[in-house]
């Protein structure tokens, strides 16, 4: 089976373990994606930083852990801003040959309306950035991620010919998602329509779109935050297994000879 590469979004903190209790990024995700078979590489990078020093360091733990593998390609599933960061690795880091496809979830393709809001009122009014540079702390994300920055993206960052890019997207309803995620749901959807509370379904499409999760931008990784009611949404393993399924059905190919798992 090919390796996938699971790699995270902004504010990824290494995982916590409490005795049998372990608290991850990816809620079990990891865990059924290697019961298929799949050798894992799960990424760790700078929580903060801006796409081009998160790139770097992506690129290192892939070409590392396929050394290790004597492997030569992976998939990747990039969730959130983690999407921006494979995109520039595969095409101005030298990374096409290691990587046959890249699969985004709900990543701010497009940039996300309240990222423009948090620079224009945290990081300068408010003088964040300011703050972050005096204390040397790398918040480069913060700027990367507005839709401005984003469209320049786009245009610098052109898709690979030699790398198949899928992308899923998110929404919910305003009072379906957290109560933190009101106001910043409520000014996606103004400015773009339907979103999972930080990124817009418009935003996050890119390449082949294999749909639309009925979740939350948390609730996209596993973290359920509020109960679910009504027309409940559940463990999300299912859809990425699904989407697995998808890839194969649009021709990837997905079973190599099998190897052990190998998580960073």
């Amino acid at each position: 089976m090919i390796p996938i590469v699971l790699h995270h979004g902004i504010l990824r903190f290494p995982d916590i373990a409490l005795g049998p209790l372990r608290f991850g990024y990816y809620r079990g995700i990891d865990r059924a994606i290697a019961e298929r078979g799949h050798p894992l590489i799960v990424t760790c990078v700078h929580p903060t930083a801006g796409i081009v020093r998160r790139a770097i360091q992506l690129k290192e733990t892939i070409l590392r852990q396929l050394e290790l593998m004597k492997r030569q390609k992976v998939l990747i599933i990039a969730h959130s801003m983690g999407g921006l960061d494979a995109r520039y690795m595969i095409t101005r880091l030298g990374m096409e040959r290691h990587v046959s496809a890249l699969l985004t979830i709900t990543t701010p393709h497009r940039g996300s309306p309240f990222a423009d809001w948090c620079l224009r009122n945290l990081g300068r009014r408010l003088g964040w950035l300011r703050i972050a540079g005096w204390l040397a702390i790398d918040i480069d994300s913060m700027k990367d991620l507005t839709t401005e920055s984003c469209r320049r993206f786009n245009q610098e960052i052109p898709d690979s010919p030699a790398v198949r890019y899928f992308s899923v997207s998110a929404a919910r309803p305003l009072l379906r998602v957290p109560p933190f995620a009101y106001a910043s749901h409520k000014l996606v959807f103004d400015a773009e329509g339907e979103n999972d509370g930080l990124v817009s379904v418009k935003s996050s499409t890119w390449g082949t779109h294999l749909g639309t999760w009925p979740a939350d931008h948390w609730h996209t990784i596993n973290h359920r935050i509020l109960p679910e009611l009504k027309d409940p949404t559940g463990d999300i393993i299912p859809y990425y297994l699904t989407a697995l399924d998808q890839l194969e059905r649009e021709g990837l190919e997905l079973r190599e000879d099998a190897a052990a798992e190998v998580t960073v």
